[in-house]
This record gives C-alpha cells, sequence and structure tokens, in this order.
C-alpha cells in the first residue's frame, strides 16, 4: 500500500514538474525545437521541408498544418505568445496580425523579391485567378467563350457556371478583387447578383471546386486558381483559359519569423531564410508566379491582365467584400 501510495505521489509530482517545463509557451523549457505553423497545401509543405531537410535542418523542427481560418484566427487571438516560432500564411493575415499585435521579427536576410513587401514577411508562393472552361462544353451548348467575368452573368450561361464561396475560399477573393476593381462597389452588386443566380448549385467550398466541375463537364465554365487550369489543358482535358478582362488579381503566402527574442527565434529566421531561398525552385513548378529575381516562367504562365487591388489586402477589406458579395445573394 505504501509503495503504490509513494509510486502515485512521484508520478503526479513528475506530472507537476513537465507543466511547469511547458509553461505558457506551450512546448517543454529548454526545447529548441522550432515550431512551424502553416496553411499551405501539401506540394508547398512537401518543397519548404525538403529544402530545410536539405539545408541541415532535419530533426530541429515540427510542422503543423492548419486551415487559414483558423491559423489566422490563432495569429490574431494570440500574437507573440503564440506556440509557433515561424509561419507561412497568406500575407493579408500576416498584415492584419502584426498592425494588431506587433508579433513578427523583421527579416534578417536579403530576400531579392521583385515587388516590395513588408520588413517583416517574404513570400513563399503566389496563385493568381483566371475563367476557364469546358471547350466541348460550349460547343455542345453553342455557347460563346466568355472574355470577362460579366460574360459569365448572361442568360445563356445560368446554371453552368461554377465559382468558390468567398466564405470558405480564398481564392474567390482574386473574382470579387476583380469585379470590384472594375465595376465598384455598387456595380460589382448587380455583377455578383446574376453570378450568383446563374451559378445555382454550383458555389464551391473549395478553390478547386470549380475546375474539377468544368473538366467533369457538369458546367460549361468556372473561376478559380489559372495554374490549375493551365496544367489541365497541357495535360489534354477539353480545358482552356480565359483571363478576364475585369483583370488577373493575385493573392500571396508568405513567411514571418514570430518575434520572442531568443535562440529559437534565431534558428527559425536561418529557415526562413533557407525556405525563400531553396525552396522556390520547387514551388515554383507547382504555382508558375515569379516572385523573385532571376525566376522566370513560361509564357503560358504569364496572365494577360495582370493587376493589385488598389488598397492593401487586409482581413478587414476581405471582410468588406465579404459582406458585398453575401449582400447580392
Amino acid at each position: 500500500m505504501f509503495k503504490t501510495m509513494k509510486g502515485m505521489l512521484l508520478t503526479l509530482l513528475a506530472a507537476s514538474l513537465v507543466l511547469t517545463m511547458v509553461g505558457c509557451s506551450g512546448k517543454a523549457a529548454g526545447s529548441d525545437k522550432v515550431v512551424i505553423y502553416t496553411n499551405a497545401d501539401e506540394e508547398a509543405v512537401s518543397a519548404m521541408e525538403t529544402s530545410l531537410k536539405n539545408g541541415g535542418f532535419e530533426g530541429q523542427y515540427v510542422l503543423q498544418s492548419l486551415g487559414t481560418s483558423e491559423l489566422g484566427g490563432k495569429l490574431i487571438a494570440e500574437g507573440s505568445k503564440i506556440e509557433a516560432d515561424l509561419v507561412t500564411m497568406s500575407s493579408y493575415f500576416l498584415e492584419s496580425a502584426q498592425s494588431k499585435n506587433a508579433m513578427f521579427k523583421d527579416l534578417e536576410f536579403e530576400t531579392g523579391a521583385i515587388d516590395s513587401y513588408p520588413a517583416y514577411y517574404a513570400p513563399v508562393l503566389g496563385n493568381t485567378g483566371s475563367i476557364f472552361v469546358n471547350t466541348e462544353v460550349l460547343k455542345e451548348k453553342g455557347l460563346p467563350v466568355p472574355t470577362s467575368i460579366n460574360d459569365l452573368t448572361k442568360p445563356e450561361y445560368k446554371g453552368l457556371v461554377s465559382i468558390p464561396n468567398i466564405m470558405d475560399s480564398s481564392t474567390a477573393w482574386l473574382l470579387v478583387q476583380s469585379v470590384i476593381s472594375q465595376y465598384g462597389e455598387d456595380g460589382a452588386n448587380d455583377v455578383f447578383k446574376n453570378l450568383i443566380a446563374n451559378v445555382g448549385p454550383h458555389l464551391e467550398s473549395s478553390g478547386s471546386g470549380p475546375i474539377k466541375k468544368v473538366q467533369a463537364g457538369e458546367v460549361a465554365a468556372g473561376f478559380g486558381l489559372r495554374h490549375q487550369a493551365v496544367k489541365a489543358k497541357e495535360s489534354g482535358a477539353p480545358i482552356d483559359f480565359i483571363d478576364p478582362s475585369e483583370g488577373n488579381f493575385s493573392l500571396t503566402e508568405a513567411v514571418a519569423v514570430v518575434n520572442k527574442d531568443n535562440e529559437t527565434t534565431k534558428l527559425a529566421m536561418k529557415m526562413a531564410e533557407t525556405i525563400i531561398k531553396d525552396a522556390r525552385a520547387e514551388l515554383i513548378k507547382s504555382y508558375p508566379v515569379a516572385l523573385y529575381e532571376g525566376e522566370t516562367v513560361s509564357d503560358v504562365n504569364k496572365p494577360a491582365h495582370a493587376m493589385n487591388f488598389e488598397s492593401p489586402l487586409t482581413v478587414e477589406l476581405l471582410k468588406q467584400h465579404q459582406d458585398i458579395f453575401n449582400a447580392a445573394k
């Protein structure tokens, strides 16, 4: 009985010590492993992990994948108290989190990025939006090839269009930016109202949902990520892509280091540099958008109407655009 009680007390004491060591940071004291949080998809995660392994960082980090909304919520709510030391995330969420919490450390290396970015992050990959069509369905239905998002609101496209839902997918924001930029908020309401009516049951929760429906021939046209349509066409599918006259808008995912001012932060900074400098060769194959000096993409991957939204992209702006879109339903 005494031995049993003694064992239980020792177990409780050990557990108490572990909890004390873990503390508020969420990881054991003395642990020097970098915790990486990312919203990236499988291809991007693979490229980043390969670069870290080849850079000699194997066994020095723990990577956790989270959804964009979940990770964004943690960044906004927890600030620098978040468990992560390194984050790859949609850049507009990083900017909102930095504005609210001042949680990221300025990068300590030259990135060589083509465009200008805040000092605390560097882009990892870029995504661009476009229209795409199933050429066989267009022919079968006798439909004209659309040249704009507004064309997809015409009566002949009713029930034959698929787009992502901005409440679920950041890809949809590329479409919404195009429409608002071209027609203004008042004009956008009419475009969205007619577009949503034509979409009907084909409003998708996933950014890749529309290309899948267009490939399957369930609809004639859709909006989504341009490089997915390029890849589908090159594979021999009856797919073509159209750069809308309203513009090809883009979103970036970027890497940032949480400013905890310790040895793990220093290691995280080295990993961030490795991801930027060594993972890009693989990343640009899956996400063919040139972001750094010296990078090139084939002509087929260059959008005809590349544009940037006039206002900085933030979570607050996304919410405004969601409200505009939803008001048209």
